[in-house]
This record gives C-alpha cells, sequence and structure tokens, in this order.
C-alpha cells in the first residue's frame, strides 16, 4: 500500500491508493446506490478534484448514464460577500435553482463532497452572509429541492475529503503534508473502509443501527431527557414519531446512505415541546464560523435565551431567518464510544462530530420521522407539530459526562444513555 504521506504532495494522489479507490466506490454502491442508467449530480471543493474523478469513474462502471460535477472554489464566495452589492446578495442565480429542479425531477442522485475551511468567513459581516445564503435557500425551496432532499425523494450522500486548511485547524501541532495524511486517515477509518471488505462492513453497520431504531420505535417514548453538566433539558416527540437511522429508502424503494460516516439514530421533536436548558460539548460551524460554548434555554419549544464565547453574530443571524430556526427539529442518539470518536479528534465539521456525539438541530425536521410525513406538505407537517425552516443546524450536546433518558406517556422512565454510551444493547 502506498504511503499517505507521499501522496499528500501529489494533486492526483487519490488515483493511486486503493483505500481511495475503495472511498470512492463506496460512496457510489453504498452511499447514493447509484441505479444503471442514472444521473449523478457532485459537487465538490476544486481541491477534491482528484477523489471526484475516481467517483466518476466508480459510477460509470455501475452503468451511470451521467456524472454532472460542479467543482466550487469557496474562496471565492468570500469574495462575494465582502465586494458584491448588498443587494445581489440577496439574488440566487436561477439557472442553478432550475438546475437542481431538473435533476431532482429526473431522479438524479446527489452527492456532496464537503470539504470546508471552518474558518473561511472569519471577520466577513455575519449578515451579508446571511442575506446570500437565505436567497440561496429561499431558490432551493421555491423549486422544490429542500422537500425532495428532506423527504428522501431522491438518493443522496454527504462524504468528506480533507484540504490544507482543514487539516490545518484539525491538526495544527502537524506539518504538511503529514496533517493532511493524518486527516485522510481519520476519513478513511471513520467511514469504514479502511477493511478488506468496505461494503460487507457497511451492511453490518447499518444492519446494527436498524436494529437500535427498531428498539427506540418499539417504546414509544413520549420524550427525552439529556441531563449533563450545564444542560437540563427535555424534548416532546411528535405523536407518531419514527427512529430512522443510517439507511434510508426512496419511495420507489431504492436504498442509500445520506452521511458516511453515520452512527446516528434520530427522530423528530415536537416543535414546542423543548424547556429547559442545553450546552454544546463541541464547537459549531455556523456560516464559516466557529461558535464556541454555545448555550440554549428552551421554553415551549422556542429558544428564549443563547449565548456562546465566539461566534454569537453568526448564531443570531441563523436564529432570524424564519420562526422555525428557533425550535428543534431532530434529536439524534449518537455513542461516545463511536469509532468516529474513538479518533480523538474535533472536526469542526458536522459530518463528523456529530457522529461523535448525541446532537439536536434548529431548523428543519425530517419527514421521514413521522408517520406518513413523507406525504405531507409543509402546512400539515406544521399541523402535526413537526417543525419545518430553510435551515438545519446540527449542534452535539452528547459526551461521556451525558445521560439520556426515554420518558414514557406515563412517566415511566427508561435509560437510553449511561456516559455518552449505549444503555442497551441490540
Amino acid at each position: 500500500m502506498a504511503d499517505t504521506a507521499d501522496m499528500a504532495n501529489t494533486a492526483d494522489a487519490a488515483d493511486t491508493d486503493p483505500r481511495m479507490l475503495a472511498f470512492a466506490r463506496t460512496a457510489v454502491e453504498v452511499g447514493v446506490n447509484l441505479q444503471p442508467g442514472q444521473v449523478l449530480h457532485v459537487q465538490a471543493p476544486f481541491e477534491a478534484a482528484a477523489f471526484v474523478r475516481l467517483i466518476a469513474k466508480a459510477a460509470y462502471g455501475t452503468g451511470g448514464r451521467l456524472v454532472d460535477v460542479d467543482l466550487r472554489d469557496e474562496r471565492l464566495s468570500r469574495i462575494r460577500y465582502e465586494m458584491a452589492p448588498a443587494d445581489a446578495l440577496a439574488e440566487y442565480p436561477p439557472w442553478r435553482a432550475e438546475t437542481m429542479r431538473q435533476l431532482g425531477e429526473r431522479e438524479a442522485a446527489f452527492l456532496n463532497v464537503m470539504a470546508s475551511d471552518p474558518d473561511l468567513l472569519r471577520g466577513v459581516d455575519p449578515e451579508r452572509v446571511a442575506a446570500a445564503e437565505y436567497a440561496a435557500m429561499s431558490a432551493m425551496e421555491r423549486v422544490g429541492h429542500m422537500a425532495r432532499i428532506a423527504g428522501m425523494r431522491n438518493v443522496w450522500c454527504v462524504v468528506s475529503v480533507p484540504t490544507p486548511a482543514w487539516a490545518a485547524k484539525v491538526f495544527p501541532d502537524e506539518a504538511e503534508p503529514a496533517r493532511t495524511a493524518h486527516l485522510w486517515d481519520c476519513i478513511l477509518q471513520a467511514a469504514r473502509v479502511d477493511g478488506p471488505d468496505p461494503v460487507a462492513a457497511w451492511k453490518r453497520h447499518l444492519a446494527e443501527l436498524e436494529a437500535r431504531a427498531a428498539r427506540l420505535n418499539a417504546l414509544r417514548l413520549a420524550a427525552v431527557h439529556f441531563r449533563g453538566p450545564g444542560t437540563d433539558l427535555t424534548v416532546d416527540l411528535v405523536d407518531g414519531h419514527l427512529w430512522a437511522s443510517g439507511p434510508a429508502r426512496t419511495p420507489g424503494g431504492v436504498a442509500f446512505v445520506p452521511n458516511m460516516p453515520t452512527e446516528e439514530v434520530f427522530t423528530a421533536p415536537a416543535r414546542s415541546g423543548a424547556r429547559g436548558v442545553v450546552r454544546s460539548t463541541r464547537p459549531v460551524p455556523v456560516r464559516g464560523v466557529t461558535v464556541r460554548d454555545l448555550e440554549l434555554t428552551f421554553a415551549d419549544g422556542r429558544v428564549v435565551g443563547a449565548t456562546a464565547s465566539t461566534g454569537g453574530e453568526a448564531l443570531l443571524g441563523l436564529l432570524r431567518t424564519d420562526d422555525g430556526a428557533i425550535r428543534l427539529g431532530e434529536l439524534a442518539l449518537a455513542p461516545d464510544d463511536s469509532p468516529v470518536a474513538q479518533l480523538g479528534a474535533l472536526f469542526y465539521n458536522p459530518l463528523f462530530d456529530e457522529n461523535a456525539a448525541c446532537h439536536l438541530a434548529l431548523g428543519r425536521a425530517y419527514p421521514v420521522c413521522v408517520e406518513g410525513g413523507a406525504d405531507l406538505d409543509e402546512d400539515a407537517l406544521t399541523a402535526r407539530g413537526v417543525n419545518t425552516s430553510l435551515v438545519h443546524l446540527d449542534f452535539m450536546v452528547g459526551s461521556s459526562r451525558v445521560d439520556v433518558d426515554g420518558l414514557s406517556a406515563a412517566g415511566d422512565v427508561t435509560p437510553l444513555m449511561r456516559g455518552g454510551c449505549w444503555a442497551f444493547s441490540v
């Protein structure tokens, strides 16, 4: 096997590393589960071009019809936020939204390679960033793309590859190329592609996650209680809620894995049912800014108090997006001893950090977490007590010092997690 540190110096390093080849194949065959004749849309940063070429080879190798690639330079986004006219930030190119609409209606698969610099937008006016993001999210909402993704009507998957800026944030005490190679090692291990048969490893893992979801569904809980340092939060669950896990399915029955890695089992909170205080256990990236020491106070499901030691302006901007942004849309349980957590790194990337600890999300809920939810429109979901919003922000609340209990309608308590780990086996 080639040495990863040497490869980190080469733009086309991914072409020769068997683990990266396996990662690309697994993302295509398990992540989006690309079907013969299907179109694959890939969005990725320029730094991921070599890996995207492996994705394309894997996709065409499985019978894909077209690999449509959107490579972006996130530094251009910063230039726009800093220099574009203010009124232009409130516009989103209609042709981009129309492209996503057409891809969605054609039942394309969507693969997003996430590899942002956590500090990219430090010093940029958060109001300008918020205006641009609101325009983009509104445009995607109008063409139905967000509803298709949240409702699992199209297959989609998010993976990550390292960039020098991200690696420098995660491993600041290491020099290049070692730190980028180190981050590659972490990603490949977390994505379960470092063994001899990644597909088989994923099948075993997904079966275990589904068994945990089934166990939680059998409890028919009314609420979940988080308790730990700075945290005493009770979250009511939607009537008819469903616990979901790593594997998802389209209405046509095609299975896919939205996140690689994935360690969580998640459900839908009642939009008016959170009360108490919760403290984040890891920094939270918000619009290119790192929010630290986040503490939220809830009453009747709404955020009524929010503090942070850094990044507070970006957080407050997100909370002002719409009424759903100050309510919870996801409650997820992930163990403190997961493979991601055992890597012992703080990734400043929600794809990884949320799979190292229990987490909550402000904003949009997943309709599939409610019985019959995939067939309901936004008004019907709201009437069922499900939160809707343009945003979805995950923040971590679990650790080895946090316990989680399930509460029945009669007040019976079922331990779900103790010391950050599962309190029951499957």
